[in-house]
């Protein structure tokens, strides 16, 4: 005589939650930084910002995917300009809840991009600070131009390219697409911040964070 086991509820519950998180994690392919590596903007260069965005990740089993920092640098000595928007990959990019981002880089640089605060997550899922939220962090680290290529202007604008904390500025933009600056409502490209060090991104109305993308 074979015996009848019944799976307990709570076991139930426990197997349904875990394979709706990878459900969404399969599809993982962009989000914003819940912390950064804390130590303002110098998040050791593209190669440190790239493996924090690996490191996040891994954290909730996205981390099959090669991830890159939305980041772009300026030209020094021999080495040339990088453009944030030629790192990233092809598209398209979904957010942790499964809502497309964008289809391609022309469309998260147009108006057709969703990046807004409800849907520019972090890797987690939460939804990052804005203004009017306390505290405000809706600075988001990308030295970037609105179409998301490098400055060449020969100005500080990526904090010594991602190395420094204490000279320089970076630009940054509002993931809520809201608040002062040149361009308050871009998500790229809103305005320099005060700083490089973390009190001055906190100070301007930042943490440190910085968007990530799944470039493959």
């Amino acid at each position: 005589m074979h015996r009848k086991y019944v799976i307990p509820a709570s076991i139930v519950l426990i197997i349904m939650s875990v394979q709706l998180i990878q459900g969404e994690n399969q599809h993982l392919s962009f989000f914003i930084t819940s912390a950064g590596p804390g130590n303002g903007a110098n998040l050791g260069g593209l190669a440190g910002a790239d493996a924090h965005c690996q490191k996040l990740a891994n954290t909730v089993d996205a981390g099959n995917r090669t991830w890159r920092a939305y980041l772009s640098t300026s030209p020094t000595g021999n080495q040339e300009a990088i453009s944030a928007r030629d790192r990233i990959g092809k598209g398209p990019w979904h957010n942790v809840k499964g809502v497309r981002i964008a289809e391609n880089i022309k469309d998260l640089h147009s108006n057709n991009g969703k990046l807004s605060k409800e849907y520019s997550l972090s890797e987690k899922g939460t939804v990052i600070n804005g203004r009017g939220d306390k505290p405000n962090q809706h600075d988001i680290l990308t030295g970037s131009k609105s179409d998301g290529t490098a400055f060449t202007d020969g100005k500080y604008h990526t904090c010594g390219n991602w190395t420094s904390h204490d000279q320089g500025s970076a630009q940054v933009g509002h993931h809520d697409r809201q608040g002062g600056g040149q361009d308050p409502t871009s998500w790229n490209s809103a305005h320099g911040s005060r700083g490089c060090s973390q009190e001055n991104l906190q100070g301007t109305g930042g943490n440190g964070y910085f968007y990530c993308f799944a470039a493959e």
